[in-house]
């Protein structure tokens, strides 16, 4: 799902759903991060670094530990750009070589809509006066949760350039719909509201992403190339 919102440079591994697959063992430093944790997040946190394994090994890289940094950020080996996301029933992780991509966020949400006062907290009046307007032309898209994952992945993409804290609200997203049959799937434009990273000596005031609806789950990519746009 993800990896069809991605450029081709890029590896990434799912696993869906809970169907009895057992995560490979974690490394020793990884399991101490989790030691404490109740089963479940200890699982979650297993199976989204067997998916990061595995796109080490389709790179040609020695699969490593992925341990949380600042901000709990995953810290990925020298020469590797990449993400990870969880949630109930779904993981993912997304790497490409550093040469490629300056950097890159992916975030998966199940499809539904967010609770209640969530989008108040995380929307600008702008983006929530443009998502109605989306719900009277495309009702069957949960919007509310579009945007808000929208927000993760640019919040992915952008940490690992900048080493700061992004606010909801320092980021304003207009999402387009793409023409067409199948499942909803489009593009956003994320305006950076706040000085943005520096990218190859250039200024970045603006990320370019991808969402799609699928497989009960809505899915979105930022991507950062070397030289902008």
């Amino acid at each position: 799902m993800i990896e069809e919102l991605l450029p081709h440079e890029v590896v990434v591994v799912e696993v869906h759903g809970d169907d009895g697959t057992e995560p490979a063992p974690l490394y020793a430093e990884e399991a101490a991060v989790v030691a404490q944790a109740v089963p479940k997040r200890r699982r979650e946190f297993a199976l989204v670094r067997a998916c990061a394994r595995r796109a080490m090994e389709k790179l040609g890289v020695p699969p490593r530990p992925v341990l949380p940094g600042e901000r709990g950020a995953p810290v990925w080996p020298a020469g590797l750009v990449g993400s990870m996301t969880h949630c109930e029933g779904y993981s993912a992780a997304a790497l490409v070589r550093a040469a490629d991509l300056a950097s890159l966020g992916i975030d998966a949400e199940p499809h539904g809509p967010l609770p209640d006062g969530v989008l108040d907290a995380v929307s600008l009046p702008g983006e929530a006066d443009r998502l109605r307007r989306l719900a009277d032309e495309h009702p069957e898209v949960h919007w509310d949760r579009l945007l808000f994952s929208a927000k993760e992945s640019v919040y992915k993409a952008w940490f690992p350039l900048t080493g700061r804290w992004l606010e909801f609200t320092e980021a304003d997203i207009e999402v387009f719909v793409d023409a067409g049959d199948g499942p909803p799937h489009g593009g956003f434009r994320a305006e950076l509201l706040v000085p943005g990273p520096l990218v190859g000596g250039r200024r970045i005031n603006r990320f370019q992403g991808r969402w799609s609806v699928r497989r009960g789950l809505v899915a979105t990519t930022v991507t950062v190339p070397h030289t902008a746009d």
